[in-house]
Protein backbone atom coordinates (compact mmCIF):
# COMPACT_ATOMS: atom_id res chain seq x y z
CA UNK A 1 0.00 0.00 0.00
CA UNK A 2 1.30 3.40 -0.93
CA UNK A 3 2.07 5.94 1.74
CA UNK A 4 -0.62 8.52 2.36
CA UNK A 5 0.50 11.91 1.15
CA UNK A 6 -0.94 15.11 -0.29
CA UNK A 7 1.81 15.89 -2.75
CA UNK A 8 0.85 17.28 -6.13
CA UNK A 9 2.46 18.56 -9.26
CA UNK A 10 2.81 21.97 -7.62
CA UNK A 11 5.25 20.55 -5.04
CA UNK A 12 7.87 19.71 -7.63
CA UNK A 13 9.39 21.23 -10.74
CA UNK A 14 8.74 18.02 -12.68
CA UNK A 15 5.62 18.16 -14.82
CA UNK A 16 3.02 15.47 -14.04
CA UNK A 17 -0.38 14.59 -15.49
CA UNK A 18 -3.53 15.03 -13.44
CA UNK A 19 -4.06 12.35 -10.74
CA UNK A 20 -6.18 9.32 -11.60
CA UNK A 21 -8.34 7.51 -9.07
CA UNK A 22 -7.72 3.79 -8.58
CA UNK A 23 -10.17 1.95 -6.26
CA UNK A 24 -9.18 -1.08 -4.18
CA UNK A 25 -12.60 -2.76 -4.54
CA UNK A 26 -14.09 -4.32 -7.65
CA UNK A 27 -15.56 -1.02 -8.68
CA UNK A 28 -15.22 0.68 -12.03
CA UNK A 29 -12.22 2.96 -12.25
CA UNK A 30 -13.17 6.49 -11.34
CA UNK A 31 -12.91 9.34 -13.73
CA UNK A 32 -9.63 11.19 -13.64
CA UNK A 33 -9.44 14.66 -12.24
CA UNK A 34 -9.58 17.42 -14.78
CA UNK A 35 -8.69 16.42 -18.33
CA UNK A 36 -6.69 13.25 -17.46
CA UNK A 37 -8.89 11.08 -19.75
CA UNK A 38 -7.52 10.72 -23.23
CA UNK A 39 -9.97 9.42 -25.78
CA UNK A 40 -7.41 8.61 -28.46
CA UNK A 41 -5.25 5.50 -28.23
CA UNK A 42 -1.55 6.38 -28.02
CA UNK A 43 0.64 5.34 -30.88
CA UNK A 44 3.42 2.80 -30.52
CA UNK A 45 6.08 5.49 -30.34
CA UNK A 46 4.14 7.42 -27.71
CA UNK A 47 3.55 4.24 -25.71
CA UNK A 48 7.26 3.47 -25.80
CA UNK A 49 8.06 7.03 -24.71
CA UNK A 50 5.63 6.72 -21.80
CA UNK A 51 7.23 3.43 -20.74
CA UNK A 52 10.66 5.05 -20.77
CA UNK A 53 9.34 8.02 -18.79
CA UNK A 54 7.71 5.72 -16.23
CA UNK A 55 10.99 3.80 -15.92
CA UNK A 56 13.03 6.98 -15.48
CA UNK A 57 10.54 8.78 -13.23
CA UNK A 58 8.14 6.26 -11.64
CA UNK A 59 4.51 7.40 -11.13
CA UNK A 60 3.45 8.77 -7.78
CA UNK A 61 0.94 6.80 -5.76
CA UNK A 62 -0.78 7.69 -2.49
CA UNK A 63 -3.89 6.92 -0.45
CA UNK A 64 -6.45 9.55 0.44
CA UNK A 65 -9.81 8.98 2.18
CA UNK A 66 -9.57 5.22 1.61
CA UNK A 67 -8.93 5.66 -2.10
CA UNK A 68 -5.71 5.19 -4.02
CA UNK A 69 -4.61 7.86 -6.44
CA UNK A 70 -1.86 7.60 -9.01
CA UNK A 71 -0.14 10.34 -10.97
CA UNK A 72 2.11 9.64 -13.95
CA UNK A 73 4.77 11.79 -15.48
CA UNK A 74 3.55 14.04 -18.26
CA UNK A 75 4.37 13.04 -21.83
CA UNK A 76 3.51 16.43 -23.27
CA UNK A 77 6.44 17.96 -25.19
CA UNK A 78 7.91 21.12 -23.74
CA UNK A 79 7.99 24.38 -25.64
CA UNK A 80 10.47 27.21 -25.41
CA UNK A 81 8.05 29.02 -23.10
CA UNK A 82 7.93 25.98 -20.80
CA UNK A 83 11.73 26.05 -20.46
CA UNK A 84 11.64 29.76 -19.63
CA UNK A 85 8.89 29.14 -17.07
CA UNK A 86 10.96 26.30 -15.58
CA UNK A 87 13.90 28.65 -15.09
CA UNK A 88 11.66 31.28 -13.50
CA UNK A 89 10.06 28.67 -11.22
CA UNK A 90 13.51 27.43 -10.18
CA UNK A 91 14.64 30.95 -9.25
CA UNK A 92 11.39 31.59 -7.42
CA UNK A 93 11.57 28.35 -5.42
CA UNK A 94 15.18 29.07 -4.49
CA UNK A 95 14.17 32.47 -3.11
CA UNK A 96 11.01 31.23 -1.40
CA UNK A 97 12.76 28.36 0.38
CA UNK A 98 15.79 30.55 1.17
CA UNK A 99 18.34 28.24 -0.40
CA UNK A 100 21.98 29.10 0.21
CA UNK A 101 23.91 30.25 -2.83
CA UNK A 102 27.17 28.60 -1.77
CA UNK A 103 28.22 25.66 0.32
CA UNK A 104 26.22 22.55 1.11
CA UNK A 105 22.47 23.21 0.95
CA UNK A 106 19.93 20.32 0.86
CA UNK A 107 17.18 22.66 -0.37
CA UNK A 108 19.21 23.90 -3.33
CA UNK A 109 20.28 20.38 -4.19
CA UNK A 110 16.67 19.14 -4.08
CA UNK A 111 15.43 21.90 -6.39
CA UNK A 112 18.23 21.43 -8.88
CA UNK A 113 17.58 17.67 -8.85
CA UNK A 114 13.92 18.32 -9.66
CA UNK A 115 14.95 20.71 -12.44
CA UNK A 116 17.32 18.10 -13.88
CA UNK A 117 14.54 15.48 -13.78
CA UNK A 118 12.26 17.86 -15.67
CA UNK A 119 14.97 18.39 -18.29
CA UNK A 120 15.35 14.63 -18.61
CA UNK A 121 11.59 14.35 -19.12
CA UNK A 122 11.62 17.00 -21.83
CA UNK A 123 14.59 15.42 -23.62
CA UNK A 124 13.16 11.89 -23.34
CA UNK A 125 9.95 12.90 -25.14
CA UNK A 126 11.99 14.05 -28.14
CA UNK A 127 14.60 11.27 -27.98
CA UNK A 128 14.25 8.32 -25.63
CA UNK A 129 17.88 7.21 -26.03
CA UNK A 130 19.13 10.69 -25.10
CA UNK A 131 16.88 10.64 -22.03
CA UNK A 132 18.30 7.27 -20.94
CA UNK A 133 21.82 8.66 -21.38
CA UNK A 134 20.94 11.67 -19.22
CA UNK A 135 19.52 9.22 -16.67
CA UNK A 136 22.93 7.55 -16.47
CA UNK A 137 24.53 10.96 -15.99
CA UNK A 138 22.06 11.78 -13.19
CA UNK A 139 22.64 8.46 -11.43
CA UNK A 140 26.41 8.83 -11.76
CA UNK A 141 26.27 12.33 -10.28
CA UNK A 142 24.10 11.04 -7.45
CA UNK A 143 26.49 8.16 -6.73
CA UNK A 144 29.43 10.56 -6.79
CA UNK A 145 27.66 12.89 -4.37
CA UNK A 146 26.87 10.00 -2.02
CA UNK A 147 30.49 8.87 -2.21
CA UNK A 148 31.63 12.37 -1.29
CA UNK A 149 29.17 12.41 1.59
CA UNK A 150 30.44 9.05 2.83
CA UNK A 151 34.02 10.28 2.50
CA UNK A 152 33.12 13.47 4.36
CA UNK A 153 31.48 11.54 7.19
CA UNK A 154 34.49 9.22 7.35
CA UNK A 155 36.86 12.19 7.45
CA UNK A 156 34.79 13.77 10.22
CA UNK A 157 34.91 10.55 12.23
CA UNK A 158 38.64 10.21 11.53
CA UNK A 159 39.25 13.81 12.57
CA UNK A 160 37.26 13.37 15.78
CA UNK A 161 39.12 10.16 16.55
CA UNK A 162 42.48 11.85 15.96
CA UNK A 163 41.39 14.83 18.06
CA UNK A 164 40.45 12.53 20.93
CA UNK A 165 43.74 10.67 20.54
CA UNK A 166 45.65 13.95 20.53
CA UNK A 167 43.80 15.09 23.66
CA UNK A 168 44.56 11.78 25.32
CA UNK A 169 48.19 12.02 24.18
CA UNK A 170 48.33 15.60 25.45
CA UNK A 171 47.01 14.49 28.83
CA UNK A 172 49.60 11.70 28.96
CA UNK A 173 52.35 14.13 28.01
CA UNK A 174 51.22 16.60 30.66
CA UNK A 175 51.30 13.82 33.25
CA UNK A 176 54.76 12.83 32.06
CA UNK A 177 55.92 16.45 32.21
CA UNK A 178 54.57 16.77 35.76
CA UNK A 179 56.32 13.54 36.73
CA UNK A 180 59.61 14.68 35.21
CA UNK A 181 59.32 18.06 36.90
CA UNK A 182 58.75 16.31 40.22
CA UNK A 183 61.78 14.12 39.61
CA UNK A 184 63.82 17.20 38.67
CA UNK A 185 62.78 18.96 41.87
CA UNK A 186 63.74 15.90 43.89
CA UNK A 187 67.12 15.65 42.15
CA UNK A 188 67.75 19.38 42.59
CA UNK A 189 66.97 19.06 46.30
CA UNK A 190 69.29 16.04 46.56
CA UNK A 191 72.00 17.92 44.64
CA UNK A 192 71.68 20.88 47.03
CA UNK A 193 71.91 18.56 50.03
CA UNK A 194 74.97 16.81 48.61
CA UNK A 195 76.55 20.17 47.80
CA UNK A 196 75.93 21.34 51.36
CA UNK A 197 77.42 18.15 52.76
CA UNK A 198 80.44 18.56 50.47
CA UNK A 199 81.00 22.13 51.71
CA UNK A 200 80.69 20.97 55.29
CA UNK A 201 83.18 18.15 54.71
CA UNK A 202 85.58 20.56 53.02
CA UNK A 203 85.35 23.01 55.91
CA UNK A 204 85.86 20.21 58.42
CA UNK A 205 88.81 18.87 56.45
CA UNK A 206 90.30 22.38 56.31
CA UNK A 207 89.82 22.79 60.06
CA UNK A 208 91.38 19.39 60.73
CA UNK A 209 94.28 20.21 58.44
CA UNK A 210 94.82 23.56 60.15
CA UNK A 211 94.68 21.93 63.59
CA UNK A 212 97.06 19.22 62.47
CA UNK A 213 99.51 21.79 61.10
CA UNK A 214 99.28 23.81 64.33
CA UNK A 215 99.90 20.73 66.41
CA UNK A 216 102.79 19.78 64.12
CA UNK A 217 104.32 23.28 64.54
CA UNK A 218 103.91 23.12 68.30
CA UNK A 219 105.56 19.68 68.40
CA UNK A 220 108.32 20.94 66.15
CA UNK A 221 108.94 23.95 68.39
CA UNK A 222 108.91 21.74 71.47
CA UNK A 223 111.44 19.38 69.90
CA UNK A 224 113.68 22.31 68.91
CA UNK A 225 113.48 23.70 72.43
CA UNK A 226 114.28 20.30 73.90
CA UNK A 227 117.13 19.87 71.47
CA UNK A 228 118.53 23.29 72.43
CA UNK A 229 118.30 22.43 76.11
CA UNK A 230 120.02 19.11 75.58
CA UNK A 231 122.83 20.85 73.67
CA UNK A 232 123.28 23.38 76.48
CA UNK A 233 123.41 20.64 79.09
CA UNK A 234 125.87 18.67 76.99
CA UNK A 235 128.12 21.70 76.58
CA UNK A 236 127.97 22.39 80.33
CA UNK A 237 129.10 18.88 81.10
CA UNK A 238 131.96 18.92 78.64
CA UNK A 239 133.34 22.39 79.61
CA UNK A 240 134.50 21.60 83.27
CA UNK A 241 136.49 18.61 82.12
CA UNK A 242 138.72 20.86 80.03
Amino acid sequence: MAEKTSSSAEDTLVRYDNPVLVTKKAEPIGSPRGDAAQPCVPTEAKRETEEILNAILPPKEWEEDGQIWTQKISSTPATRLDVINLQEMLDTRLQQRQARETGICPVRRQLYTQCFDELIRQVTINCGERGLLLLRVRDEARITMEAYQTLYCSSIAFGMRKALQSEQGKSDLMDQVAKLESERSTLEKLCAELKQKTEQLERRAAELRAAEEKRHQEELLALKKTNAQLKAQLEGIIAPKK
